[in-house]
């Protein structure tokens, strides 16, 4: 039995990090100022505390600064808020990065709407997804964006294909629906409301599993030769598609991990050097 191709989105993000080096090298050379990423954590959350400190290595290797603020855990809405407005008025800083989640008692969406769009460089404020939903310039959100790039890798052209994605959450389900809608994918939203998912997965040419739970796709509602993109990160390295009984059936696939996430922080230093270069008027 045929088994689908993996698609190695380590190799393509190396390639796109790689690209920005150079063009932060240019950049810095051209202006004196390289291009700058902050990162603001609340609180001591291992996995985003781990996620942080791999931003910061790969902003070391991409040329990119990195200004790193860490607020306690207690951090109210008010202040987060007024620590972002105070990034967002900094000359030197180019793009920032809110690490969530933030804690259930911080307004997240009103922390978000505190980052000025031209520095959103993870595409999380209702700017980002109006000009992602209209096609305009502006920045995307991370993941999905990672995820388009990686099906142009492949040379998956979502036009007139049915497209399904499953989770619906403000930076990675609905963003990555609009992108595949402007690629003119025929595209069904699905979520934990969903009557009979399988059925609708079953429909799909390019299914995307964004909802968080692990192994929720199984291989036997994939469509022979299907291209399945699993965003989901579960404990243990396990996605939100079951990989050993879809490989079966799609005939591309991305690994957990080594595939979407990589490019989600390729993504990230990509659109920070381009923010530097448009406020730099470069």
């Amino acid at each position: 039995m045929t088994q689908a191709r993996l698609m190695d989105g380590t190799a393509l993000a190396r390639r796109i990090v790689e690209e920005s080096a150079k063009r932060a090298a240019d950049l810095t050379e051209r202006t004196g100022s390289a291009p700058c990423l902050a990162t603001v954590l609340v609180g001591e959350d291992p996995a985003s505390v781990t996620y942080v400190r791999m931003k910061q290595n790969r902003c070391r290797k991409a040329g990119i600064v990195s200004r790193h603020v860490e607020l306690p855990a207690a951090t109210t809405t008010a202040e987060l808020v007024g620590t972002l407005r105070e990034l967002s008025a900094d000359p030197a800083v180019n793009g920032i990065l809110l690490q969530h989640p933030v804690g259930d008692h911080i307004d997240e969406r009103a922390a978000f709407e505190a980052i000025a769009p031209e520095k959103d460089v993870d595409g999380v404020t209702f700017a980002s997804f109006a000009t992602m939903s209209f096609g305009l310039p502006g920045f995307v959100s991370c993941t999905p964006g990672g995820i388009l790039r990686l099906l142009d890798a492949y040379d998956v052209d979502p036009a007139g294909k049915r497209a399904v994605v499953v989770g619906r959450s403000a930076i990675l389900g609905k963003p990555v629906g609009m992108l595949l809608l402007a690629r003119d994918a025929t595209v069904t939203y699905c979520h934990s409301r969903t009557q009979d998912l399988s059925a609708a997965v079953r429909e799909a040419d390019i299914v995307v599993a964004a909802v968080g739970r692990p192994r929720l796709i199984r291989g036997q509602d994939i469509k022979p030769g299907a291209v399945v993109i699993d965003a989901g990160y579960n404990p243990g390295n396990i996605g939100d598609v079951d990989f050993d009984s879809a490989v079966a059936r799609a005939s591309l696939i991305t690994p957990v991990p080594g595939g979407v996430g990589p490019m989600t922080i390729a993504t990230l230093l990509e659109q920070t050097v381009t923010a530097a270069a448009r406020q730099l008027g470069v």
